[in-house]
């Protein structure tokens, strides 16, 4: 079975995101800029993105609102080889505890490789984060494990409450003080429950808003439920935050689209401004219904 061009979904190597591209086993990204014109058409049916850098072998079919854009079998081998699944007990990398801030009373602990620096953090869209401490895989999960039920934050957070709260952030001084706040309060645990191994990293709170272009646009009030075949999403790229583009759309208003959900279609170019009788369907950030497809 051929196909075209498939999109991979955006990554954050740096400062700006880029979306991903496959085809078979050749890759490619594009660099997203703020306030460039982003338009495209979903071509087909949504395939199964593999795993590990593997193409799907079966070439799956996946639904259309999975955020994971994985066949069972493909998401069973891509976990395996997770951190988060406990399962590389011996890994001699070196990886880093972090606190991460979504917004006023949304903060989680969770760990990440240290050469990967703050990429993952980018990834979630942090919109605020300092490093706790570093050293090995186990002593970094123990610590992740201790955090959680002494500061009683979590280990995730859905990315529909991250939305919810885009809008309305504070400024970056209440941020700042937030975090600082509960890394005192975890720093006060060295020495009870912090494995002597992980050592402890100086509070440097870093903001993301900036580099997300959250403090300078719009707040987005829907976002895109799925893709349909011949179905258009265009617009203006005004935001990005972890894997949402905010899209000023035609007509008036932003726009989120979750690219999760484009992972594994394979997407044809149109112009910003495009339409199409193939609506996408919207759905309201604010926690209502479905509202008619705007594009």
């Amino acid at each position: 079975m051929a196909f075209g061009w498939r999109c991979t979904g955006v990554a954050w190597p740096g400062d700006v995101p880029r979306l991903g591209w496959s085809k078979g086993r050749e890759r490619r990204a594009s660099v997203l800029a703020h306030g460039a014109g982003l338009g495209f058409r979903a071509v087909g049916e949504r395939h199964c993105v593999g795993a590990r850098g593997n193409v799907c072998p079966v070439a799956a079919v996946v639904p259309v609102r999975s955020t994971g854009a994985r066949c069972p079998e493909c998401a069973r081998l891509d976990r395996a080889h997770s951190v988060a699944a406990d399962t590389l007990l011996d890994d001699p990398r070196t990886y880093r505890v972090y606190l991460a801030w979504f917004g006023p009373g949304m903060v989680k602990v969770g760990i990440t490789r240290e050469e990967r620096d703050a990429a993952r953090l980018r990834e979630q869209g942090a919109v605020a984060f300092t490093w706790l401490g570093r050293g090995p895989l186990m002593a970094a999960r123990r610590t992740e494990e201790v955090l959680r039920a002494a500061l009683g934050v979590p280990d995730r957070i859905p990315y529909a409450r991250k939305r919810a709260v885009r809008g309305r952030l504070p400024g970056v001084e209440e941020r700042f003080a937030e975090v600082a706040e509960l890394y005192g309060r975890a720093a006060e645990l060295e020495g009870h429950g912090w494995p002597e191994s992980l050592e402890r990293v100086p509070l440097d709170v870093v903001d993301h808003g900036g580099i997300f272009g959250l403090d300078r646009s719009a707040a987005a009030t829907r976002s895109v439920r799925e893709l349909v075949d011949g179905g258009v999403v265009a617009g203006r790229l005004v935001a990005a935050a972890g894997p949402d583009l905010h899209l000023a759309v035609d007509g008036g208003g932003v726009v989120v689209l979750d690219t999760r959900l484009i992972t594994g279609w394979e997407l044809a170019a149109v112009g910003p401004t495009a339409a199409n009788d193939v609506r996408v369907p919207l759905i309201d950030i604010g926690g209502g219904g479905v509202q008619g497809g705007l594009f």
